[in-house]
């Protein structure tokens, strides 16, 4: 029976579809930028797994998705050390430990205490100190990309970079990146010490990196690792206006989510729920198919806490947007507005520094 059928007799949501092959050969691999890093086409975001989205998933199920995570293909792995001071770490480097070798840890630092909440602190000093507490807690000897969590305004950019470098010779880091950072400062960084990657929000409601962070990657080689590729789950189509939140759920302090800029924003889930229509495939799926197609060096981390949303996510890969699609995705976006801002006001103002 074909998936149309199966819509038009309502025993499945397009959410719920995925269609295509699991397997490891079916998964793409990337370069983020001229770097030589090879990573997945789509990686695993693991902060959810433990912080930002509700209580913390039961240990055996977080370990058993990163697991079939790398099993279907994916060699690409985000942590940090803000989510859960540490113990976002002891769980991928934990579930990731038979495959170490096989597979890119991407990690964080830079916020005072390792806590978001208490602002930055990317002095030499601190960034030492968590380098080595990640390569404890990941379980290895070195870290493949190690990222400035949110640019410290205290601490020039270039003072960070040479910390790296010193880092990158001991052998502890082999490619560093920078997060939500503007283009000045990711020239100073990068003239000091290459940028292998960029990490900033990016998807089809918030595009803003196009505009100038785009042009200047590409000229400097660097990569593009979209994180909230599905607008923290509002693309996928399975939240609306009347979704409650767990009371720990970040998304409850988020402007985008309020229950009046849900209703606004709804038109976008649309678009993307009428191409999944098309193509037999899901809002995610269209979603992240559409990011892929952007740019060869943009590597996504959808991130999730269920093995069928991970198969879903990863399916993504096996679909390929015409021009055609492409363009009528950009005809329909060019005519919605999205309302809201994507972070409350105190954690707005880190970012783009």
């Amino acid at each position: 029976m074909k998936y149309s059928n199966l819509y038009k007799r309502n025993l499945i949501y397009p959410s719920e579809i995925c269609h295509v092959k699991k397997s490891k050969e079916n998964m793409k691999t990337r370069n983020l930028g001229n770097s030589g890093l090879e990573v997945s086409e789509l990686g695993l975001g693991c902060m959810g797994l433990t912080f930002g989205y509700g209580p913390a998933t039961d240990e055996k199920d977080a370990i058993e998705l990163i697991t079939k995570a790398y099993d279907s293909g994916v060699t690409f792995f985000d942590t940090a050390e803000a989510y859960s001071q540490g113990g976002n770490e002891k769980l991928l480097g934990k579930a990731v430990k038979p495959f170490r070798d096989k597979i890119v840890i991407a990690t964080k630092f830079g916020f005072r205490e390792g806590d978001a909440t208490k602002g930055m602190d990317s002095r030499p000093e601190r960034i030492r100190k968590v380098a080595e507490a990640s390569l404890q807690y990941l379980q290895t000897d070195y870290i493949d990309l190690f990222y400035q969590h949110r640019v410290d305004p205290n601490v020039p950019i270039e003072e960070v970079a040479g910390t790296i470098q010193e880092l990158m010779k001991e052998g502890k880091i082999k490619h560093w990146g920078l997060s939500e950072a503007s283009p000045e400062t990711i020239r100073k960084a990068h003239a000091v010490q290459p940028v292998t990657a960029l990490q900033s929000e990016y998807s089809l409601w918030w595009r803003e990196p196009e505009q100038a962070i785009f042009p200047l990657v590409e000229e400097l080689g660097i990569g593009f690792v979209p994180y909230s590729p599905l607008g923290r789950g509002f693309l996928t189509g399975t939240i609306n206006a009347d979704t409650q939140f767990d009371k720990t759920d970040f998304r409850n302090i988020v402007p985008r989510f309020s229950e009046e800029n849900r209703k606004a924003n709804i038109k976008l889930v649309d678009l993307l729920q009428n191409i999944a229509k098309e193509k037999e495939a899901s809002s995610a799926q269209i979603a992240l198919a559409w990011l892929l197609a952007q740019k060869p060096w943009i590597a996504p981390i959808p991130g999730t806490t269920k093995i069928h949303r991970l198969q879903e996510n990863i399916g993504a890969s096996s679909i390929q947007l015409t021009t055609d699609d492409l363009q009528k995705i950009e005809d329909t976006a060019a005519t919605i507005s999205i309302s809201g801002e994507r972070y409350p006001e105190n954690l707005l103002k880190n970012v783009g520094k």
